[in-house]
């Protein structure tokens, strides 16, 4: 908990005070908040004083990310995630009274969230590789009372060996990978929560260690700013219509970017599923059993403008599902929606000679997905690992530390 009340002032008096009470309320209402724990966290900690330069309505919106800093490049770097997706994550975590938590990245808001949470008898530290950051973090700690919490400057693909053993590792950057210090400094029967990329699509996963291995308790749809250091895997892009709409992808795709560039002028290709979703219900199910099941998967990043010029169809925030063959593209689309219309139907935009068949190899991977019940289940084999101990029918995705198996075993073959 805080050590110092923070004085009432212009940037926190009742305004702030009901900004933050009403903030907590919606994240009840959007399911993120769910135990009176997190929920007095979020009700203590002044979270404007981690947003310096953010209005209050700014600071205290539940679904508002609060942009930090940028690079020379004009990269994003830093934030200060969400409410939304901090609580979710550590609803998905349970911190409790006592436990020592490292915390990787370092907007200083999290942190006293956990200081909060782990009480007088826990201890946080939190790592950062950008001095910028790590200053920045230490003098809103200060300020806010939370001077408890330990700021490391460093590069978290080490962990801090000084402060291990932790009960959990909380991870707030996009990850390919998952270095072997973070599963070395865990306790016995500790966690790791970490925001891995799958495929390019990230999901805030909870592992524990069995047999040799972790095993995923569970996960939710998130999205950070990557890593950077030794653990930071640069994308490969194929942008199709300068900076307003590009694909990007994990790993180079099995095809000619000039090709799949020139496909835009194309005609479109659509085919339909007949698979559907209704109006208000979630599919972010299917977008990962797209990128296990399909190769050459990319996400589409696009911009209203290209939309508007016809070159692409939409645009989603975190990115289109998306196939790349040789010289033509295929990206996940929507029926429009229609008055009075409950559902709308999965379908393929596509671009390209190869426009039919990529769009029908997509719909049939749609046609496939059960609608929701299915949920994955990700293991992390160390990276030498022979394939005949990977779960059978899995999708290995090898990395430099790790080989990661998803696979979607029914629900009474999850782990207990």
């Amino acid at each position: 908990m805080s050590n110092a009340r923070v004085e009432p002032g212009p940037a926190d008096d009742d305004r702030a005070g009901a900004r933050r009470a009403a903030m907590v309320q919606r994240l009840r209402e959007l399911g993120a908040v769910r135990g009176e724990d997190v929920a007095r966290a979020f009700s203590t900690v002044p979270r404007h004083l981690f947003a310096p330069g953010a209005s209050l309505e700014a600071a205290y919106a539940p679904e508002n990310t609060v942009l930090v800093r940028r690079d020379d490049t004009g990269a994003l770097v830093s934030t200060v995630s969400a409410p939304h997706i901090q609580a979710m994550m550590l609803e998905q975590v349970q911190v409790r009274p006592g436990m020592r938590v490292l915390e990787v990245g370092s907007g200083g808001y999290n942190a006293a969230l956990l200081a909060e949470l782990v009480g007088p008898s826990g201890a946080v530290t939190t790592v950062d590789i950008d001095p910028e950051v790590v200053d920045r973090a230490r003098s809103c700690l200060a300020a806010a009372g939370y001077d408890q919490v330990t700021v490391v400057l460093a590069d978290a693909d080490a962990g801090v060996p000084d402060r291990a053993p932790f009960d959990l590792v909380l991870v707030t950057t996009g990850m390919w990978d998952i270095p072997p210090a973070f599963t070395d400094q865990l306790a016995p029967g500790g966690r790791l929560v970490i925001p891995l990329r799958l495929r390019g699509l990230t999901r805030s996963v909870v592992f524990e260690s069995a047999g040799g291995r972790l095993v995923s308790r569970g996960y939710e749809l998130c999205s950070f700013v990557p890593v950077r250091g030794v653990g930071a895997h640069p994308d490969e892009v194929i942008r199709l219509d300068g900076d307003d709409a590009a694909i990007r992808f994990e790993d180079p795709p099995d095809a000619d970017p000039v090709l799949v560039r020139q496909a835009v002028s194309w005609p479109r290709v659509e085919v339909w599923s007949s698979a559907s979703v209704g109006e208000d219900g979630s599919f972010e199910g299917l977008l990962l059993w797209l990128a296990t099941g399909l190769d050459n998967f990319g996400l589409l990043m696009a911009r209203p403008a290209a939309v508007a010029r016809g070159v692409v169809g939409h645009a989603w925030p975190l990115g289109i599902p998306t196939i790349v063959g040789k010289g033509s593209f295929a990206y996940l689309a929507l029926s429009p929606k229609a008055p009075g219309q409950t559902s709308r139907e999965f379908g393929v935009y596509a671009h390209g000679p190869d426009a039919e068949a990529l769009a029908e190899r997509m719909a049939a991977r749609i046609r496939t997905w059960d609608g929701g019940s299915l949920t994955a289940r990700i293991e992390a084999f160390p990276a030498d690992a022979p394939d005949l101990v990977l779960p059978a029918g899995a999708v290995v995705l090898d990395r430099r530390h790790r080989r990661l198996a998803v696979s979607w075993p029914t629900a009474t073959d999850l782990p207990n």
